[in-house]
């Protein structure tokens, strides 16, 4: 009987981090998958210029930083399982209005509710569970988990996605109407509506409510906003975040690249890079058992010195022939090591004893500084490519990702030199 109970447990377990998984990467798949991965169409049909796409985008980044803070200490005081099914909820409402192609003003809008629906009730509950579910002692293997398996949910769906486009437009991509694109492009939208409903469902049936902390007054909670606004981990984690987070955001112009400068089409620049999302799985999983056989630190030190090297060399390699293979083969090194920082950056709560109690609010405070490339990166990014239209804008484009990058090294190095010294 016991040894059935420990079975059923184990399949609860890991029915509950799956729907972790699916609700992880569907939450964000509307604001998010449809411009990474189908960025030229999408701006062909909303006739927009990347600075233009960026200034909406930019809406969420703000809303959602006023939103992180706040949801942090929900999250400490209310069931992840109620939190997490709402936002879905709400995030897919904004579906139908996306699939209405609105202008420039309606998009602003509709990327700040995003900003708030995706943020507020989700981000730091479903941190929090994923915390609980991995433990004392498998925190890398949790958040490894997590965001690999977010990225195969999300190369799965645009590979859907790409599919959908590619069928619903003609056999010569390039003498597509617009009529065609934005028929295309709302089968697209239309299925990441779907598919973030689904999440919702499974959310609610499926995971199970976490532990509720109990705040006996007003003193405890602001004791404990305190105790993580004094904590310098808790602010050099923040960077790392934001270093990390901006080469995420990278990702998002790589089918643009592909466009601009590697000579591909609309569809085949879509398949490229719905096809290389699938290495998050991997990448993200792997550096997570590796976190915990070594150091979240130590994964991220090197993760970042790779980036370094990666982003200076596509700054600056021409692409001709013979260089095409090298520039492809950088491309899938940034894939790699990105993911790989996506999935192990929150293990550095534990590594640095961040009390359990506190998780939400210390989750709260890093995205609040973390995540801020949600509202300027996206504005920046535009702007240099705008400025030097083709190759030119791209090498710039890649010279600032180095330079986040090396910040991100340094606040790695600075962690690891203050972990040294509280053990000392």
């Amino acid at each position: 009987m016991n040894q059935q109970l420990q079975k059923d447990t184990g399949k609860s377990k890991w029915l509950t981090i799956f729907c972790l998984v699916f609700a992880g990467e569907m939450i964000f798949s509307l604001p998010f998958h449809v411009v990474r991965f189908f960025r030229p169409t999408l701006l062909e049909v909303f006739h927009l210029t990347n600075t233009g796409l960026g200034d909406s985008i930019a809406v969420y980044g703000i809303m959602a930083m006023l939103a992180y803070f706040p949801g942090g200490a929900l999250a400490d005081r209310f069931s992840a399982r109620k939190l997490m099914t709402f936002s879905l909820l709400a995030t897919a409402l904004g579906g139908f209005y996306f699939a209405m192609i609105p202008g420039q003003t309606g998009l602003s809008f509709l990327f700040g509710y995003w900003g708030i629906t995706t943020i507020f009730l989700f981000w730091a509950a479903m941190i929090k569970a994923t915390r609980e579910w991995g433990g004392h002692v498998s925190q890398g293997k949790a958040f490894g988990i997590l965001d690999g398996g977010r990225g195969l949910v999300a190369a799965g769906a645009a590979t859907l996605g790409v599919f959908i486009l590619s069928a619903l437009m003609p056999d010569n991509v390039e003498n597509a109407t617009v009529a065609e694109r934005q028929k295309a492009l709302e089968a697209v939208i239309w299925l990441y509506t779907f598919l973030t409903l689904l999440a919702a469902v499974l959310t609610w049936f499926f995971i199970s409510d976490t532990k509720q902390e109990t705040v006996h007054d007003k003193r405890d909670l602001f004791k404990g906003i305190e105790q993580v606004l004094l904590n310098r981990a808790v602010w050099l984690q923040a960077v790392i975040v934001v270093c990390a987070y901006s080469a995420y955001k990278a990702l998002d112009y790589y089918s643009l690249y592909a466009v601009d400068v590697l000579g591909m089409n609309e569809v085949d620049s879509a398949w490229f890079v719905s096809n290389a999302s699938y290495i998050r799985a991997v990448s993200a999983v792997v550096a997570g058992f590796i976190v915990d056989r070594l150091s979240a630190s130590k994964v991220i030190t090197f993760l970042f010195a790779i980036l370094v090297i990666s982003y200076m060399l596509l700054s600056m390699l021409h692409p001709d022939e013979s260089m095409i293979p090298v520039i492809i083969s950088n491309i899938i090194i940034t894939f790699i090591a990105v993911y790989a920082l996506r999935g192990v950056y929150f293990a550095l709560l534990e590594e640095t004893q961040i009390s359990g109690v506190l998780t939400g609010t210390a989750v709260g405070l890093i995205s609040v500084i973390g995540y801020t490339p949600d509202a300027f990166f996206n504005s920046l990014a535009g702007r240099i490519l705008d400025a030097s239209p083709g190759l030119q804008g791209h090498y710039h484009f890649y010279m600032v990702l180095a330079a986040f990058s090396v910040a991100g090294l340094l606040a790695t190095m600075g962690l690891v030199f203050k972990e040294r010294k509280r053990i000392k």
